[in-house]
């Protein structure tokens, strides 16, 4: 058994589960401030550690040293500041603890479970509170040499405009969930609900969402040639209105192998992907021998 930790900006949960991505029971709450949400997690990680439990997963929006275990001022968690969570964990409760973040969890979680299953390039992008990529290259995950590859949102799509990521015209200012709201018309949900309702405001906003998106993909697809890039969150909520205009731009992008190469999927795991990511840091660490033991 493995327990996995989740921490969103705006849910945290934790689960205790199988190595086949099995959750057998849960404790969710909303995250608040450092303090009182670590308090809640070394809380709720006590109700269900048992002795069969072989290791503890965290998955967290990054920034984060994965390898030295610290969660480094996440945009969307303020006030968490070197946190050294692995430590803290692993010091109560005397198991491995490994630590990835968000993006890179998704993507193990997709590729063991999901839509990426059986590829060995692979790009997962988290697309809702924030936007990150998760890569798989040539059968193994990829994190850079400090933990910290994948922040695509951080790029620049246009000189000025939507603030994402600390940065004016940034990817994750248009392709998240944050940056869908900055039109200031309501929020990433409530527009595709009204997008699916057909209204013009709400379709021309998902449109533009769409196009952005695509010219996101365009650079992932020319830069690493992936054979599938799955996205969560928003885009399987409402990959209805978005995708052709997704496919369209990514087709107008990039370069023409590479775009018959590769495959655009949403997230198989949906809602659940957050729970099953945890327990798949906790598994894929516990096999490979790595993190604070």
């Amino acid at each position: 058994m493995y327990i996995g930790i989740d921490i969103g900006g705006t849910k945290t949960a934790v689960v205790l589960g199988t190595k086949s991505g099995q959750v057998l029971d849960r404790i969710s709450f909303d995250t608040k401030e450092k303090d009182e949400t670590l308090r809640q997690i070394l809380d709720s990680v006590k109700k269900l550690m048992n002795d069969k439990v072989k290791a503890i997963g965290i998955s967290c929006g990054g920034p984060l040293d994965s390898r030295k275990g610290i969660i480094l001022s996440p945009p969307n968690l303020p006030g968490w500041d070197k946190v050294e969570i692995v430590k803290l964990i692993h010091d109560r409760f005397f198991v491995p603890v490994y630590l990835q973040n968000d993006a890179d969890a998704g993507a193990l979680a997709e590729w063991y479970f999901g839509n990426a299953r059986g590829y060995r390039n692979v790009v997962f992008l988290t697309c809702g509170t924030g936007f990150g990529a998760g890569l798989i290259l040539d059968g193994k995950l990829y994190t850079g040499t400090s933990g910290r590859a994948g922040e695509i949102g951080h790029i620049r799509l246009y000189e000025k405009g939507h603030i994402g990521y600390g940065k004016e015209g940034s990817i994750e200012g248009y392709c998240s969930g944050g940056g869908i709201a900055r039109y200031g018309k309501g929020t990433a949900r409530e527009l595709a609900e009204r997008a699916y309702a057909g209204e013009d405001e709400a379709l021309e906003i998902y449109r533009e969402f769409g196009e952005n998106l695509g010219k996101s993909l365009a650079i992932l697809a020319d830069l690493l040639n992936p054979e599938v890039i799955v996205i969560g969150s928003i885009y399987t909520r409402a990959e209805k209105l978005v995708k052709d205009s997704v496919l369209q731009k990514l087709k107008e992008e990039a370069l023409d192998r590479n775009y018959k190469d590769v495959r655009i999927r949403p997230s198989k795991l949906g809602e659940h992907i957050g729970d099953i990511a945890a327990l798949c840091v906790a598994a894929d660490g516990y096999r490979n021998g790595t993190g604070r033991r």
